[in-house]
């Protein structure tokens, strides 16, 4: 029988693993020094060996349970086809034929808020913020050695028109984890979502437009491929139409496999091997996902969850103090953790507790969620954004900061969503 009483010692393994994952890159200045996944299973170890009103086996069953348990299942299959997808995609060159694309339809004086514009398709389209700035970044630093613009505003650009599709993004495991978390769907959460955050881009591109003003450059894009740009299209708006998450992914490898092999691009063999190297490249995530959901099932058996909740809401006075909760715990959590997947799976179970305590919507909940980690992701300087932008263009992720026009935007653009009650939804 769970424990009803909460219960501040059941967050221990949570504490180790906050602990173990910020210590560790505060004390050497890299953190990214302590391996995440070793994280986690010495915080697992902890689970497993409180509560000793259990014996060893039961807590593992549980563990297994909780690691089991449909949602989490059903995230790792997405988790699984979204790689597969976007290896496959990239493999034929369909991340350089949409670059190119874009750069050759942009104004050369419009080449930085091109570059936002080019960063939030292609990290929709690709469902990666991570994969968009390994793509764009060096395209960022020609644009900056070709101009007066500086290389950290060139990089920040890429960082916000990166996480606008890390937050939104169909495939995106961001959008996977919030939406699987708070039980709704996709396209409901993407609609309440999207029209929150696009004020937001709308600004950005209006101050990246202002400080570039009159900048021309003699940069060249190279060929493109409208055929290659066809399994982002198509994902898209399967996506947007609703069609379920399994066929859009499924359709999208299928038809990226197709145009491949018609063109050249690929060999049945090759394609199968980047199905396989897509696949192998969630291989982290997935297992993190995992031993998160067995470390939050024991959390929650021994009262951690309980106890939040009773933390959080002892000065919770309405929906909206409900919805400011969700988004200050998802925000300290990616602080921690630098990761804005891990944080709302670790946080996700929770911000659920507090919706249906206070009849929040699960399409506000779930979008509150993704907006926060997004933000704080985005503008951490220890996030793997930031780390890979700075590591392209030789400059300090520090200085890619005062930059971050749309994560700061985001998180703006949420907290008057959540203050004046938008979206209003027909039941309230």
């Amino acid at each position: 029988m769970d424990n009803q009483q909460g219960k501040l010692v059941a967050l221990l393994p949570l504490v180790v693993f906050i602990l173990l994952f910020l210590g560790s890159g505060m004390i050497t200045g890299d953190f990214y020094s302590m391996p995440i996944l070793v994280a986690i299973i010495i915080a697992a170890i902890v689970a497993l060996v409180m509560n000793r009103k259990e014996t060893f086996s039961i807590k593992i069953e549980r563990f297994a349970s909780g690691a089991g348990n449909p949602d989490i299942m059903i995230m790792v299959f997405i988790f699984i086809l979204a790689g597969a997808f976007s290896s496959a995609a990239d493999g034929m060159g369909a991340v350089d034929s949409t670059v190119n694309l874009a750069l050759s339809a942009l104004p050369e004086n419009l080449l930085i808020v091109g570059l936002f514009i080019i960063g939030a398709f292609i990290s929709l389209s690709m469902g990666t913020s991570t994969g968009t700035i390994a793509a764009l970044a060096p395209i960022g630093v020609g644009i900056s050695g070709e101009t007066d613009i500086s290389l950290a505003l060139s990089m920040a650009t890429i960082i916000g028109g990166a996480m606008f599709g890390d937050n939104l993004s169909f495939i995106s495991d961001t959008t996977i984890a919030a939406v699987r978390t708070q039980k709704t769907k996709m396209k409901d959460k993407f609609r309440v979502n999207f029209f929150i955050v696009l004020p937001a881009a709308i600004i950005t591109v209006i101050i990246l437009f202002i400080l570039t003003f009159g900048n021309e450059s003699t940069v060249t894009s190279e060929a493109y491929n409208w055929l290659k740009v066809i399994p982002y299209i198509g994902v898209l708006i399967a996506a947007l139409v609703g069609m379920n998450v399994f066929i859009v992914l499924i359709g999208g490898i299928i038809l990226t496999g197709i145009i491949g092999m018609s063109d050249g691009s690929y060999s049945l063999t090759k394609f199968f091997g980047a199905i396989t190297d897509g696949i192998t490249g969630m291989a982290e995530i997935v297992i993190l996902t995992l031993l998160i959901g067995g470390v939050v099932e024991l959390i929650r058996y021994n009262g951690g969850i309980q106890y939040l909740l009773e933390l959080t809401t002892k000065k919770i006075r309405s929906k909206k103090g409900a919805e400011f909760a969700i988004a200050g715990l998802v925000s300290s959590t990616n602080l921690s953790t630098a990761n804005n997947t891990i944080s709302i799976i670790t946080t996700g179970p929770l911000a659920r507790e507090l919706s249906e305590s206070y009849k929040i919507d699960k399409r506000k909940s779930a979008s509150i969620l993704d907006i926060f980690s997004c933000s704080v992701q985005g503008i951490i300087p220890y996030g793997a954004q930031a780390l890979i932008a700075a590591e392209v263009a030789g400059i300090s992720p520090v200085s890619l900061i005062p930059y971050g026009y749309y994560p700061i935007l985001i998180a703006i653009c949420g907290a008057i969503a959540i203050w004046i009650n938008y979206p209003r939804f027909s039941k309230d």
